[in-house]
């Protein structure tokens, strides 16, 4: 068999076979597995001294897939360089050259490099008949992102080691983001609640009932703090009541017409935060996924890549898909949810790299239910995901009636209180994708009503409030932020979080990012002493620059110049600062043994309370995590320990409170602080076992059978213990929603029963 005249690389295997089937014979297809070649894994892989000379060596693990591809150059006319669209891609294609090229299997043969936005026959094709040139340009902002990082790892990881605790170490895009969620979590912690009272009334007419606020009393217009205290509250209360005396009259109805636009079509970054938002995604989960429909998937007619590249800032999209995504709305709803011209999205992120298209289906006729077959369950997903927000940023507005009703009591026209309503009058996109933000609901629809007209007033209730703190970070809001500040692309969100994890500067606390210990002093350290590095202003002023590499507008060299003298005089100034001083906060408190400060202090299991004259005192005790304030004396237990007869009290360890002995370590008795509640209903399945209320990983509730693993019959909803009147099951479950109310359901879901149960809202809640 003669070899291929056309050697063709790629990242991905995958990603090789479906462009195999379309380029045909004559060209042979490898994979490079990634990267081929890095920076050493030791100190000097950057000479600072020596123009930032930067020394690479191949990796290991991928040495026989550039064995491979040597070996096929050989019997090759040209060699085309495939690897994804992008800054990592380019530098993959210029490193894979630089070795073949050592191993002297290029002579004069051609290298091309080639660009696939998306994996179809047509795109392919295209690009294998137009190659480019590898850009330098990209490569070079590559080396200087690598070299950055190099820098900063080396220089700062050590210092990290010598004043905190050895293993750890420091990044440059990864600090700056675990500072994000430590100042929201000193945010949290400083927050001093206010208390604030609302009015509400339910209002009906007929069998219609509508909720209503107070917007206005005696005059006075009603705001957040305008009522903040049982005693203003009920005094309003009563007021109404006997102004109304249960009537109240409609002052004013307005209504008017409003327009929701559709969003644009995903770039990385809100595919990650919508998919981590509906589907409860992980970044890297996202991206994995994504990466799969990119490649190719086998539809029946073989492997075809279902989307556009997925690592883009760019919202436009090319003008040929808009033409078939038009066509595709005409025929399946209607040539009137057709905008007169398409709809064009500015790119709002910061910094925004627009050399792709958004992320979109590779043909819009190909369509969620035309592949369902072919995909895995979470595959569908997200296609069905970016599929629908496709479609929809290329139609018409929703269009929305709102009417806002005034009630007064009669004759009491400067009290009023507000209802407001919505109905869709034209779905427009939110036929194929609703847009709406975290927590906006729709508003309830209000009956026919006529100014002047009398209603009932069913109810009014002062209701007691306490504004909250701002929320932790989860994944989304997370990657928002770094997105809003510049810090890394959108090729970097998921591993810098999954980097913070890795490093346990931060946990997961209901999946939303929580700094622990060692993240809050490293993120302490480095924002004290390398303030400007973990600027969020300096690190997008960074990521400028590095921007203005590739795309020609300044050389690289300098960038790094610029970085690496006060980088370096900075971690010398750094050598000589005390460890003491960076992992320890002296208290205003005297040590109860010795009288000498006391300072919050870090140890292997976190932070703890201990004398500053250790280890001459070595007075310790446990800390609240999440305020830093000193614990009272153990809590005890109104029982007995079961091995020595000691005294139980609750305790904190490196995984949290438990329950152990006093007598400790001369008795080593622990109990879990949350044992499983027994709540006396038999099993439905083995019939020997109660279910037992147990917490999951995650802290939610279920209920499973006490035999378990023997039986593993297993509810997410508290049972009850009355049979199915449709089907006879041994149990119900009571299920709340805001839609249905509290209802009791069979847990069959062949069965599919479920009758309203408001007799339970108390239990449930």
């Amino acid at each position: 068999m003669n070899p291929a005249k056309t050697v063709v690389v790629v990242e991905s295997p995958a990603k090789a076979k479906t462009i195999k089937k379309y380029l045909g014979p004559g060209y042979e297809v490898f994979a490079s597995y990634g990267h081929v070649r890095d920076l050493v894994a030791k100190e000097g892989a950057v000479q600072t001294e020596h123009n930032f000379a930067m020394r690479y060596e191949g990796i290991e693990r991928n040495s026989r897939h550039v064995d491979a591809i040597a070996k096929a150059m050989r019997g090759a006319d040209q060699l085309l360089l495939a690897t994804d669209p992008d800054r990592e891609g380019e530098a993959i294609a210029w490193h894979l050259a630089e070795l073949l090229r050592e191993r002297k299997v290029l002579a004069d043969k051609p290298v091309h490099r080639v660009v696939f936005h998306e994996i179809t026959q047509r795109a392919i094709q295209e690009a294998v008949d137009h190659p480019g040139e590898i850009s330098m340009d990209l490569v070079n902002a590559q080396q200087a992102r690598r070299a950055l990082d190099y820098l900063v790892g080396f220089n700062i990881s050590p210092l990290l080691w010598k004043k905190i605790r050895r293993g750890l170490s420091a990044g440059r895009v990864q600090s700056p983001a675990l500072r994000l969620i430590v100042e929201r979590e000193e945010e949290i912690e400083a927050f001093v609640p206010r208390e604030y009272w609302t009015l509400d009334a339910t209002v009906g007419k007929g069998k219609a009932a509508f909720a209503a606020k107070l917007a206005q009393f005696e005059g006075e217009k009603i705001e957040q703090f305008s009522v903040i205290d049982a005693e203003r509250a009920g005094l309003i209360r009563s007021t109404i009541e006997q102004q109304t005396k249960g009537r109240l009259q409609v002052a004013a109805i307005t209504r008017r017409s409003r327009k929701r636009n559709p969003g644009p079509p995903f770039i990385t970054s809100t595919l990650q935060q919508e998919a981590s938002k509906r589907f409860g995604f992980t970044g890297q989960r996202t991206m994995r996924i994504a990466q799969q429909l990119y490649e190719g998937i086998d539809i029946g007619s073989g492997p075809v890549g279902l989307i556009t590249y997925m690592r883009t800032d760019s919202t436009s999209l090319a003008q040929e898909a808009v033409a078939e995504i038009r066509e595709l709305i005409a025929q399946r709803f209607g040539s009137d949810t057709l905008p007169k011209s398409p709809n064009v999205f500015k790119t709002k992120s910061k910094n925004a790299q627009e050399a792709h298209e958004a992320i979109r289906p590779s043909s819009a006729a190909r369509t969620p239910e035309s592949v369902r077959a072919y995909l895995s369950a979470d595959q569908l997903k997200l296609y069905t995901l970016v599929w629908n927000r496709t479609i929809a940023c290329q139609m018409n507005p929703a269009v929305i009636d709102t009417v806002a009703v005034d009630l007064c009591p009669p004759g009491h026209a400067p009290t009023l209180l507000r209802a407001t309503g919505s109905t869709v009058r034209e779905p427009g996109f939110l036929a194929v994708y609703d847009n709406r933000e975290d927590g906006e609901q729709a508003d309830a629809n209000l009956p026919a009503l006529e100014v002047d007209e009398l209603v009932e007033l069913r109810a009014l209730e002062a209701n007691q409030h306490f504004t909250e703190p701002p929320p932790r970070f989860n994944e989304a809001s997370l990657i928002k932020a770094l997105e809003e500040f510049g810090i890394g692309r959108p090729s970097t969100y998921a591993s810098i979080i999954t980097t913070l994890q890795q490093r346990e500067y931060v946990q997961l606390d209901g999946k939303r990012f929580m700094p622990t210990d060692v993240g809050r002093v490293v993120s302490r350290f480095l924002t004290e002493f390398f303030t400007q590095y973990v600027d969020y202003d300096f690190t997008a002023r960074l990521e400028d620059e590095l921007d203005a590499v590739s795309r020609g507008e300044t050389e690289w060299l300098p960038v790094l110049e610029r970085f690496w003298k006060p980088f370096h005089e900075q971690v010398v100034k750094t050598g000589s600062v005390e460890r003491r001083d960076i992992t320890q906060q002296q208290l205003d408190e005297a040590c109860p043994e010795c009288g000498k400060p006391l300072a919050i202090r870090l140890g292997k299991r976190g932070n703890f309370i201990g004398c500053t004259a250790y280890p001459e005192c070595k007075y310790t005790r446990d800390i609240k995590p999440a305020t830093g304030e000193p614990e009272p004396p153990l809590e005890l237990l109104d029982r007995k320990c079961p091995e020595c007869g000691g005294d139980l009290a609750y305790k904190r360890g490196r995984y949290g409170r438990f329950i152990g002995c006093v007598n400790y370590p001369t008795c080593k008795h622990v109990e879990p602080l949350n044992k499983p509640k027994d709540t006396g209903i038999s099993c439905p399945d083995c019939k020997q076992g109660t279910l037992m209320e147990r917490k999951s990983r995650y802290g939610k509730l279920f209920y499973s059978c006490s035999r378990y693993p023997d039986c593993k019959y297993a509810v997410w909803d508290p049972p009850v213990a009355q049979p199915c009147p449709k089907c006879g099951h041994a149990i119900m479950t009571i299920k709340t929603t805001k839609r249905r109310g509290v209802e009791k359901l069979c847990p069959d879901k062949a069965c599919g029963y479920r009758e309203p149960a408001p007799e339970l809202a108390e239990s449930a809640a």
